[in-house]
C-alpha cells in the first residue's frame, strides 16, 4: 500500500462511521458537500486521480468527519508505510 492509497482507505473508514439524518452512512457526495470542497476534487482523490490530494485539502476533509490531523494519521497503516522515495 502507498500513502495515497492509505489516505483513500482512511478517508473511507471515518467517512463510513458517519451517518445521515436517516442513519445511512455517508456517501462521498454527502462528505464533498459537509466540506465545502468540489465533488470533483473529493473524487479524484478517492479514484486515485489526484497524485497529491494536499494537506490543505486533507485538513478540511478531516474538519468535516471530526478528527484532527493527527488523529487522521494516527494508525498502524501510516506508521508502517515504506519510504516511498529511494
Amino acid at each position: 500500500m502507498n500513502t495515497r492509497e492509505a489516505v483513500v482507505q482512511r478517508i473511507e473508514e471515518l467517512r463510513d462511521q458517519k451517518k445521515t439524518a436517516n442513519g445511512k452512512p455517508w456517501t462521498n457526495n454527502h462528505l464533498a458537500l459537509d466540506a465545502g470542497i468540489p465533488q470533483s476534487t473529493l473524487k479524484s482523490i478517492m479514484n486515485g486521480e489526484s497524485r497529491n490530494p494536499g494537506i490543505v485539502n486533507i485538513k478540511i476533509i478531516c474538519d468535516s468527519l471530526g478528527v484532527s490531523l493527527a488523529e487522521f494519521f494516527n494508525t498502524d497503516t501510516f506508521r508502517n508505510l515504506p519510504q516511498e522515495i529511494e
